[in-house]
């Protein structure tokens, strides 16, 4: 194993033997080979993957893909049905919610039984066990059967264990999904540390943890690799799939790639994907952005019964100025043609930052719930969005739009594109979060 690399799997592959009667396997021992009472499920097949040290992967894939086997595997607690998993360091896991946990052992008995078995002697442990039990913050429950703890509570104190033993990889499955804001910006924090010394392996269904904190991301379904590469390319194309999985045959979504193409719209010129690579200038001064429509070279995807032929931003408080410096009025406003009757038509806009995290959006729900709107076969349609647009931080920025019909918990997306607008902001002054607010004053007194 080249020493680069913290985990190389080879072919790995998991079966397992599902049996329908409890009798079955019984008369499967007495069978001697010769009859098969059971039926084959794969967990897994011909997965291979190289991570390299320091590399943060993230895993997504519908509940019973396989991901939760393959890091199964990985960690050593499950062997595979064939191929080969090698690691280099010590590797610490966050897996299903409680494994690892004696429930009638208190946490501080599992804290001490965990961290045993990942390496850790009795002196190290107890010199690292306050800071242990302070990172979790349970308080007096620390002493308590793990059996009373909330999900909450058990998800707290596992972490606290795997943050604090030195790992060289991490494996975390979806368990900080459970916890509360607080402690979750608590753990980010670690993992962003921690990324810069190790190596992350991360499961998620959230698409934006995955583009926020991954370097790679990987695809499973059916336990065979659909897709690895890219986080935004694998993420896209998982969404897509979901999506499409979800509407069966009703609707037929089909992708929508970066040609580069011109198209002429009614609201004016699109630029192709070759002009929006030239370099934005610099300006004089902070917080103003360049907004270029993308929609010719916009990826995505849709189902032909609907079409996005417009996304636009406007400056309503200087409406001759070419640049947006922040806190102006502004109108967004969207444009599409239904190919087919939409009885809840619903048009929708989000800015995104370059990690993927949403920062702002709107669709028209909350007015057609007060005025409802159809459109039929044909018709042109249209919405606007007028807000004050927020300080955002210097970099790149994309506008995510869509049109759909349904409701808010029930719709069909017919027309998606991830990146309808770019927003290039340059000499930004904000210093602070992930978008900036114009303060009144800021003052320093003495109290003397």
């Amino acid at each position: 194993m080249c020493s680069d690399l913290a985990i190389s799997i080879k072919n790995i592959e998991k079966q397992y033997q599902i049996y329908k009667k409890p009798r079955d396997r019984l008369l499967q021992m007495f069978s001697w080979g010769k009859r098969q009472h059971f039926v084959d499920f794969w967990a897994l097949r011909d997965i291979s993957l190289d991570i390299s040290r320091g590399e943060t992967v993230g895993i997504l894939g519908r509940n019973g893909s396989g991901k939760s086997t393959l890091l199964q595997i990985i960690c050593g607690t499950l062997n595979p049905t064939g191929g080969t998993v090698s690691t280099q360091g010590r590797i610490a896991a966050l897996l299903e919610l409680g494994s690892g946990f004696n429930p009638e052992f208190t946490g501080r008995e599992n804290v001490y039984l965990n961290a045993a078995i990942l390496g850790l002697n009795k002196t190290q442990i107890d010199e690292r066990f306050e800071e242990i039990a302070s990172f979790a913050d349970i308080g007096d429950f620390i002493d308590q059967p793990v059996k009373t703890y909330s999900s909450g509570m058990m998800v707290r104190l596992a972490f606290s264990v795997i943050a604090h033993v030195d790992a060289d990889i991490m494996v975390i499955d979806e368990a900080l999904a459970v916890g509360d804001a607080v402690f979750t910006q608590k753990c980010m924090r670690f993992i962003r540390a921690f990324q810069k010394r190790g190596t992350l392996l991360f499961v998620s269904h959230d698409t934006s943890t995955i583009l926020n904190l991954c370097s790679r991301a990987l695809w499973i379904d059916s336990g065979r690799m659909i897709l690895s590469g890219n986080p935004r390319d694998v993420s896209e194309a998982y969404l897509k799939h979901t999506l499409q999985s979800v509407y069966g045959d009703d609707t037929t979504l089909e992708s929508v790639d970066q040609d580069g193409a011109q198209l002429s719209t009614e609201s004016g010129r699109i630029a192709s994907s070759a002009e929006l690579d030239t370099p934005s200038p610099t300006f004089s001064y902070g917080g103003q952005m360049e907004v270029m429509n993308n929609l010719a070279g916009a990826r995505g995807f849709r189902s032909g019964l609907a079409e996005l032929v417009g996304v636009e931003i406007e400056n309503l408080s200087a409406p001759e100025a070419a640049v947006f410096c922040g806190g102006e009025r502004v109108r967004v406003t969207l444009r599409a043609i239904a190919h087919e009757p939409l009885p809840k038509p619903i048009l929708g806009f989000a800015f995104f930052d370059r990690l993927g995290q949403v920062l702002f959006g709107e669709n028209t729900l909350p007015f057609t719930a007060l005025n409802p709107r159809t459109v039929g076969r044909g018709c042109s349609f249209f919405a606007e969005f007028i807000f004050r647009l927020p300080m955002l931080p210097n970099g790149d920025y994309v506008v995510f739009a869509s049109v759909a019909n349904g409701e808010l918990h029930d719709n069909t997306q017919h027309h998606l594109l991830h990146d309808a607008l770019v927003v290039k902001v340059s000499s930004s002054k904000v210093r602070w979060g992930l978008v900036g607010i114009p303060f009144e004053q800021v003052s320093l007194e003495s109290a003397a």
